[in-house]
């Protein structure tokens, strides 16, 4: 899986959870982000306005 922001590709747990987070956006899609992208970008908004 890559991520939607940087297109960097998204490292999984054994369980095959994504190591980062998802992020719904206005239409209600459902968005991946990075673990790196996450930390910078701390609030839901600043990802969503990433995404743009």
């Amino acid at each position: 899986m890559k991520c939607d922001i940087c297109s960097a590709k998204i490292e999984t747990t054994f369980l095959g959870k994504i190591r980062g987070t998802y992020v719904r956006d206005a239409k209600g899609k459902q968005k991946a982000a990075c673990f790196e992208c996450q930390r910078k970008l701390v609030t839901k908004e600043a990802l969503l306005d990433a995404l743009k």
